[in-house]
């Protein structure tokens, strides 16, 4: 018997041991331990019921119902070669008939969406590969023509078309020059924050192509410095700061046919974030906005009668607001002609409405919550499916709704947070789940949301997680400066109410993005769990200024980004320091970006509270961002100097009195790291200490070459030291 006990209590003290294996910054970053299984990105084909995949060399075909099964091998980039060599495939685009394939190779990153590319053209029934172009130079952003006869691309800011049936390659515009101007694609802020890159379109008939020109001369610019040779390389471009000269932007239409390119008169605009054809092939949509993106217009262009060149405009849709109007890619036009969809905050709230041509707005969703996402309209059935943030600000919703706005039916089961990708036709769709403590589960359903298959489930990853006992992130309801807000708290697994802890804040706080949201963060989330297992209470909040709690919530920071998000956060932190269970005298807090400008508003505005931040490439001054960004929240330095200097951090550094990390990508051409070099500056102008580390060569996300594990590893570093 006693030798029995003995070998059973061996037993549970080797399940203990094995229960407690010990998180690495290593084992997240570099070996990467954590990382789920993911469905690789798919294609919907024409008739929505088959999808194609990149699968190594190949690009497979499958059927929705039988996703499991390769139906086809479409290309087989290990026996295709083009003068004798294969090509490696990085993407795929088919034409309209699916009967041509572009294949994007040799893809190299320009800003953050913007690419080079060498692309190829296909034959799936000849099986004839040839290169889009014999021009040395990469082309950018091709695309077929509707009616596959073409194709339209980009290359040193000139707009091209090759005609596939006598593979002639037609010029659109020849005055394309780097740092002064572009055609067909966009300048660095529309990309940023437009999220525009492809700056060319094609009408239905495959007959006009209608296209961005950005005269960019007159901004300024801006150089970062690539540290690899004997000199350092510098990398120039153009970068519109607050308050300064944007780029010239005009709409120009192409006639295929005739080779006329017609002007657009359009009247009082800043910007013009998204353009669109109607499907009738002779109505453009440009819409338009003012500097302070307060007023929204929708323009439409009708091409007959053209008079010199120049096409006129009738606006039929306008919207403003006392703040700000969102831009979104939800124009979506009927097929009856009678108008189109868009998502606007219009009754305070971010709804989905009808907007008719005659001017007139019908809303479609309606309800004290914001919608989060548009995800496709049936045009055939009358039904829209959209996400929404009914159950919480924390939970995102998978819905459907008849364009009356009846019939509403929610097709998500599991509560968290559900995103889906619908086939062409909307007949079926991935949902990708997960909440805040479990990995995602990736499934395929029917458009009535009746379960298919299940495609990932991520059992691997879980097995993984069980080894480590970890504890669960809890929601929350923290009391802020004015008002509830919401948040998430992580305490280590033997967490004893008895014991102090110090707590450690995750913040990013801005405008565009919560952290207090119910999915799975994959490492971030194993980062959290590391300073659980380490003794500290890891806290998360959304304060105002936040998504998905309606407009007012939101736009609340309005002319003072920094202001009402600081004391929020001050004033949470302060309400835990009068839990038994948290050690007051170490508060710490750490973010990137908007949260390292919220961390570095923290330790000097809160120098009371907060004995440690760290802050990762933070703007330390918004007259350092873009001024679309920038002047959506906080309008023009000019008309807002108060605005901007009283919540810069650069303007607190006398109260400072904790640690502070400053942390920067000195390739950052996002938030420059001109921004850190200041803070530096205002730092040893008043004499404070702080520490400072500079990752060369590396952008605004700072990895590659072991650049993300170091730079945990120095986060982990200093606040073990430190708090």
């Amino acid at each position: 018997m006693r030798l029995q006990a003995l070998f059973i209590g061996f037993i549970l003290l080797a399940s203990t041991l094995h229960a407690q294996e010990k998180l690495t910054v290593e084992k997240i970053w570099k070996q990467w331990e954590f990382s789920g299984d993911r469905v690789q990105s798919f294609s919907s084909m024409s008739d929505g019921n088959f999808f194609t995949r990149l699968e190594g060399s190949k690009i497979n075909k499958y059927a929705f119902k039988k996703a499991d099964k390769i139906v086809e091998t479409i290309f087989d980039g290990s026996t295709t070669t083009f003068d004798g060599k294969n090509i490696k495939v990085e993407d795929y685009f088919f034409n309209a008939d699916e009967t041509k394939l572009l294949l994007a190779t040799n893809i190299q990153s320009i800003y953050r969406r913007s690419f080079t590319a060498k692309y190829y053209i296909y034959d799936t029934k000849t099986k004839k590969l040839d290169e889009l172009s014999g021009n040395p130079n990469p082309e950018q952003l091709a695309e077929f023509s509707p009616d596959g006869t073409k194709v339209a691309f980009v290359r040193d800011n000139n707009l091209f078309y090759k005609d596939l049936a006598s593979g002639k390659e037609l010029i659109v515009t020849k005055d394309g020059r780097k740092n002064a101007i572009i055609n067909g694609t966009a300048d660095w802020v529309y990309e940023e924050e437009f999220a525009i890159t492809k700056g060319f379109y094609w009408s239905s008939d495959s007959k006009k192509i209608a296209y961005y020109r950005f005269d960019e001369s007159l901004v300024k610019e801006f150089t970062m410095f690539y540290y690899q040779d004997l000199y350092p390389e510098n990398y120039t471009f153009k970068y519109p700061k607050a308050g300064e000269r944007n780029s010239k932007v005009q709409i120009f239409i192409f006639d295929c046919n005739t080779g006329y390119k017609h002007s657009s008169e359009l009247k009082d605009y800043e910007y013009i974030p998204r353009i669109k054809w109607a499907k009738d092939p002779n109505k453009l949509i440009v819409l338009t906005m003012n500097r302070h993106q307060s007023k929204l217009d929708y323009n439409l262009i009708e091409m007959f009668p053209v008079k010199n060149n120049v096409i006129k405009v009738n606006q039929i849709y306008s919207e403003s607001s006392k703040t700000y109007v969102e831009i979104d890619d939800n124009l979506i036009f009927l097929e009856d002609g009678s108008g189109f969809i868009r998502t606007s905050e219009m009754n305070g709230y971010n709804h989905i409405y009808k907007i008719g041509f005659d001017g007139n707005a019908t809303q479609i969703t309606n309800g004290t919550w914001d919608v989060i996402e548009f995800k496709g309209l049936d045009q055939k059935n009358g039904i829209i499916y959209y996400t929404s943030a009914e159950e919480g600000a924390m939970y995102s919703a998978l819905y459907s709704i008849k364009l009356d706005g009846s019939g509403k039916n929610k097709l998500s089961t599991q509560k968290g947070n559900n995103d889906a990708q619908f086939s062409n036709g909307m007949r079926y769709y991935v949902n990708y789940y997960s909440n805040i403590n479990t990995p995602s589960t990736i499934t395929l359903h029917d458009s009535k949301g009746k379960l298919i298959s299940t495609l990932v489930d991520n059992s691997s990853l879980n097995a993984r997680l069980a080894k480590y006992d970890f504890g669960k992130k809890e929601f929350v309801q923290f009391d802020g400066a004015e008002g509830k807000l919401n948040g998430w708290i992580l305490k280590p697994k033997n967490f004893d109410p008895n014991k102090k802890y110090p707590i450690y804040f995750n913040v990013y706080c801005g405008p565009g993005h919560n952290t207090v949201v119910d999915q799975w963060e994959g490492a971030n989330h194993m980062f959290h769990h590391l300073l659980a297992q380490e003794d500290y209470v890891v806290v998360s909040v959304d304060p105002r200024g936040t998504m998905y709690r309606g407009a007012d919530f939101k736009k609340s920071t309005y002319l003072q980004l920094g202001k009402l998000e600081t004391e929020d956060v001050i004033a949470v932190a302060k309400n835990l320091q009068k839990e038994s269970w948290v050690d007051a005298d170490r508060i710490g807090i750490m973010g990137w970006s908007y949260g390292g400008y919220m961390s570095s508003l923290a330790i000097t505005k809160g120098a009371d509270v907060f004995k440690m931040a760290i802050a990762v490439a933070p703007v330390t001054n918004w007259k350092y961002y873009d001024n679309i960004y920038t002047e959506r929240f906080m309008r023009t330095p000019q008309e807002n100097n108060g605005g901007y200097e009283d919540n810069s951090p650069i303007n607190h550094v006398d109260k400072l009195k904790g640690k502070y990390l400053l942390v920067h990508g000195d390739f950052d051409d996002n938030v420059h790291v001109q921004n850190t070099m200041e803070m530096v500056n205002r730092l040893v102008a008043k004499g404070k200490d702080f520490d400072l580390f500079i990752y060369p060569n590396r952008n605004h996300s700072i990895y590659g070459g072991g650049a993300r594990a170091h730079l945990f590893n120095k986060i982990l570093t200093f606040i073990k030291s430190n708090l």
